[in-house]
């Protein structure tokens, strides 16, 4: 998906990016802790995004969730705290496919009107707007009450009786109470029943989940008999399967531009090959990126109608290996060519809600080290960059923050504020956060401006430099521009040797030449490069940073 434009999505975990209390009690309630809001989103701070060169926004946590918090009044059902993850509870934990979550809202009754005017805003920022479809699962105590008319909810027409019927929303366990390994009271005066148990989100279809399943969650069923050995019987059509895709089409018609699926390889392939052309018949331009781990099965989602695909068990895990120093630079050569033909539809990231912060104990426990994996990551390829917000600050996620605990993450389950967000918005960032700041910037703005990294060839030295092993160096071409770029890893500065191969000359269609070149990340650094087949480059890397040359081809 080669376009004259890099796309660089900034992931926003919407109910902790605007809340500036820094109470940050734990397990404390959003009157204690409080909860950002759909209206801190400025038409002032989505244009810095745009400056900074960010051109989506992932919102995470839109579409109303189970939680903790009484809405009642508002004639929001309330859940019982048995069945949520925090006081905050699980944006995946889905209550409501056709209503936002009310924490976001000033006025609670105008939830859904608040929520449209920041698609405008982020629209006239010049700005994409990306929300969460949640497809595998739903909450437990499900209930739409903002469903259109005549729309039916979830499970409301399915027969309980029948373990697996393809009609049926939901799996079930007939003549079973929903009982888990744990307490089911949570200190309420009754407890939580259910009765039949339906089967829980993470596949597990028995009566009797453990804390470590997704017991919060209920499993929806398009047509798949996982009871006798994973059977799909999608002829007549699964119910499930047009209420969800009525589901999509009702939240673009409110202007979105693209859906994150979450677990999107838990739902049938065939499915999404079906949805995904309802909404693209209608809407084109919308794009649909698949959380999907398993790389045999990448090329047959992209068949399906998605965009883009998460690289973790790839680029991710073999990123974050050489940062720790567990693997070579040499991996990251091995880890794109496992997807170079499919290339421009994976999606690089470094972290995002659900893995550990790089500036974490649990990861590198210091966010420049992250650096070089950053500039590699964004200017490698064309494809896709995900940036989770406050990775550019080195948010460490070291909080203890209530159901979460201290784990890296940046907790989803909890009422809190995210301290580095909230010092930068006072103005109070140290000073390494702000060359961090800085580094982030600059790089997304190269790879924003550059014809070469937006439209260029790739080319990858390392396989004439086995010598290095803590760098990483590549080449990216585009008319008369050249860049050549080296990353270092290591934690001292590295004077190196880059060899050039004949190889990259004719690839690239590159005249021999000497020239002065500027390092577009350090714009008062220069060298004079002696540029022939099989002549080596020399140069110094800063400790954890990165040299990105350019000159004319």
């Amino acid at each position: 998906m080669a376009s004259n434009r890099k796309v660089l999505i900034y992931q926003i975990f919407t109910r902790l990016y605007g809340n500036r209390n820094t109470t940050r009690k734990k397990n404390g309630t959003i009157a204690e802790n409080g909860c950002g809001k759909f209206s801190d989103f400025s038409a002032t701070m989505l244009h810095q995004l745009t400056t900074m060169g960010v051109t989506h926004v992932w919102y995470t946590g839109i579409i109303r969730h189970a939680s903790q918090t009484i809405y009642t009044e508002y004639g929001i059902p309330r859940q019982h705290p048995a069945v949520v993850k925090g006081r905050a509870g699980s944006p995946y934990a889905i209550t409501d496919y056709y209503d936002v979550d009310p924490d976001l809202a000033v006025d609670v009754p105008r939830r859904m009107a608040e929520f449209e005017e920041l698609v405008v805003r982020t629209h006239a920022a010049g700005l994409k707007v990306i929300i969460d479809f949640v497809p595998n699962h739903v909450a437990r105590q499900y209930d739409s009450i903002c469903k259109p008319s005549g729309v039916k909810s979830l499970g409301e027409t399915d027969n309980p009786e029948h373990g697996f019927d393809p009609q049926n929303n939901f799996y079930y366990c007939p003549g079973q109470r929903f009982m888990p390994t744990f307490d089911l009271y949570h200190g309420e005066p009754e407890p939580y029943i259910e009765e039949p148990a339906k089967a829980t989100g993470n596949d597990h279809f028995d009566n009797a989940p453990c804390q470590n399943d997704w017991y919060e969650t209920v499993k929806l069923n398009y047509g798949v008999d996982y009871y006798a050995g994973r059977v799909g019987l999608f002829t007549p059509m699964p119910d499930t399967w047009q209420k969800m895709t009525d589901i999509l089409l009702f939240w673009a018609a409110k202007g979105i531009d693209g859906f994150r699926c979450d677990m999107a390889e838990m739902v049938p392939a065939e499915f999404w090959a079906y949805a995904t052309q309802a909404v693209k018949q209608k809407y084109p331009d919308i794009v649909f990126i698949g959380e999907v781990y398993n790389p045999s099965e990448y090329r047959h989602y992209l068949s399906s109608g998605f965009d883009w695909l998460y690289d973790k068990v790839g680029m991710y895990d073999t990123m974050r290996a050489v940062i720790c120093g567990h693997q070579s630079a040499q991996a990251i050569s091995w880890a794109w060519q496992q997807t170079d033909d499919i290339r421009d539809h994976m999606l690089y990231f470094l972290e995002n809600h659900d893995e550990q912060r790089i500036a974490s104990d649990f990861f590198a426990g210091d966010a420049r080290k992250g650096v070089p994996a950053l500039v590699a990551s964004v200017l490698m390829q064309q494809n896709p960059f995900m940036l989770y917000a406050g990775q550019e600050y080195g948010e460490r996620g070291m909080d203890c923050e209530g159901f979460s605990g201290n784990d890296g993450r940046t907790t989803i389950f909890d009422y809190w504020s995210i301290d580095t967000l909230c010092r930068a918005a006072e103005k109070r960032l140290t000073d390494d956060e702000k060359a961090l700041l800085q580094i982030y910037k600059k790089t997304f703005q190269v790879a924003r401006k550059e014809s070469a990294i937006c439209n260029g060839v790739f080319f990858d030295l390392m396989y004439v430099n086995q010598h290095l092993h803590r760098q990483y160096v590549f080449l990216r071409r585009a008319g008369n521009d050249l860049l050549l770029v080296a990353v270092n890893f290591d934690g001292n500065e590295a004077d190196i040797s880059v060899n050039i191969p004949v190889h990259a000359f004719d690839y690239l269609q590159m005249k021999e030449r000497k020239g002065v070149a500027t390092d577009i990340l350090h714009s008062n650094v220069k060298m004079t490069i002696l540029f022939k087949p099989d002549n080596a480059v020399r140069m110094t890397i800063p400790a954890y940073g990165a040299r990105v040359w350019k000159m004319k081809a």
